[in-house]
């Protein structure tokens, strides 16, 4: 009942009702978007050759999509090009001591950043267009591309650049004036997109006899318990108590209080199965297209399903952990501020050893994290490849799905709370992967 009621006042609450209508709406051209064809592109037969030699790198990256690159319309590119600028600006704040002074100056310095993300956002977005015009001339020029030639690569550089920048000014609409992260948003809609065609092929499936009735309740029942496993897992943290020394200014008192430092047990979020993936699976899709017999055998050593790929993306996933995890994690500098501001941790000297502590429960911490997401990732492949049942939303996918859920019910949770209305929990608080 407490979660009918929170609902219920949604629409109770004006500004609510309104943000969370206007972010369908735009989620709604977004989709309308996905099924606009690029011109002079015969997109069904391309899908079909896209789907057959592409492989898993193709699905991988048309999940993100929700469909749109298999049949390369307008927003085939989907928002990838954004989150690789977004992704590349955040490793240069480690490099470049420039972009890293920006980062901190606040709201300034985050708007810049945000600039140079869009800019970026278009470079990678031209390039990897125009580098798709080429390739699709180049494979088989009749049976793809109506006219070829400099104008068909220019105009599909064009087109699937602009659908990218607008893909981006939607995400960010939704943000500024819907609810949840817009970007993120726009990619569980992609994923979720694609559900009703993996309820008609289970349903397709069970009727011809191929899946039997348990299989399936199996299969639900273990979706559920990841689904729990997954948020129990995103809201996990490990908190260190703060405690702050009491200073005496005149006749007040300052400090004294009791705090603690949440240290996030995935703190790299989905970031490392996704490059983890592409790393994989971008050679394996490249040499998929090259019809020689060993050239052949090793992609299929590198697909999803076999012991080799198996291994490679458990060991990328745990580099990756690590890796992001230390990009945006400085134990030096919350040492260096706790002791700036007069706070300590219980037992531990501040200043090295302080940072040398944080450090080293961030690194148990983040095993686990790591651990945690190999298990979800490699589910998909266990099903699919030994027991032959099709493990919908599994993985990346389902990571997303459930994180981008839980973030978007607690923002909503906060504006209910804010306006002195129950949120959707009786006792507590909804809490995103943030929160």
């Amino acid at each position: 009942m407490g979660i009918l009621t929170g609902f219920q006042n949604i629409f109770k609450i004006s500004e609510l009702k309104n943000r969370i209508l206007f972010t369908f709406a735009l989620l709604a051209v977004y989709r309308i978007g996905a099924h606009i064809p690029t011109p002079g592109i015969n997109g069904e037969e391309l899908s079909k050759f896209l789907m057959e030699k592409g492989g898993a790198l193709m699905g991988f990256f048309d999940m993100f999509s929700g469909g749109a690159l298999s049949r390369l319309t307008i927003f085939a590119l989907g928002i990838m090009p954004y989150i690789s600028a977004s992704i590349i600006l955040q490793l240069l704040t480690v490099v470049i001591p420039a972009i890293g002074k920006l980062a901190k100056e606040g709201e300034r310095g985050r708007k810049k950043i945000v600039q140079y993300t869009r800019y970026g956002t278009v470079v990678i977005s031209a390039i990897q267009s125009f580098g798709i015009a080429a390739g699709i001339e180049s494979m088989n020029q009749g049976a793809f591309v109506q006219n070829p030639g400099w104008a068909f690569r220019l105009m599909t550089m064009i087109t699937l650049t602009s659908g990218t920048a607008f893909i981006m000014w939607l995400g960010e609409q939704i943000t500024e004036r819907g609810i949840g992260n817009g970007i993120s948003l726009i990619i569980f809609a992609g994923i979720v997109a694609r559900f009703p065609n993996a309820v008609i092929n289970t349903t397709r499936l069970l009727k011809t006899g191929e899946l039997p009735l348990f299989l399936i309740l199996l299969v639900v029942v273990i979706m559920v318990a990841v689904v729990g496993v997954i948020i129990f897992m995103e809201r996990g943290q490990r908190k260190i108590p703060i405690q702050y020394a009491k200073r005496i200014v005149g006749r007040k008192v300052y400090g004294g209080q009791s705090t603690h430092l949440p240290l996030k047990v995935n703190s790299a979020g989905v970031i490392p199965p996704i490059f983890a993936s592409s790393i994989i699976m971008f050679p394996a899709t490249i040499v998929g297209f090259i019809a020689i017999p060993w050239v052949q055998s090793m992609a299929r050593q590198l697909s999803p399903g076999t012991l080799i790929y198996t291994l490679l993306y458990v060991g990328m996933i745990f580099f990756f952990c690590y890796f992001y995890t230390a990009i945006i994690f400085n134990p030096v500098d919350i040492a260096d501020n706790l002791k700036k501001y007069g706070g300590f941790i219980p037992g531990v000297r501040p200043g090295q050893n302080t940072s040398e502590y944080i450090y080293k429960v961030l690194a148990r911490i983040t095993f686990g994290g790591a651990i945690y997401l190999s298990v979800v990732c490699i589910l998909p492949d266990i099903f699919g490849t030994y027991f032959k049942v099709p493990f919908y939303f599994g993985g990346t996918s389902l990571l997303i799905v459930v994180g981008v859920a839980l973030d978007t019910i607690s923002q909503i949770e906060s504006h209910l709370i804010t306006r002195s209305y129950d949120g959707f929990l009786k006792k507590g608080k909804i809490r995103g992967r943030r929160g």
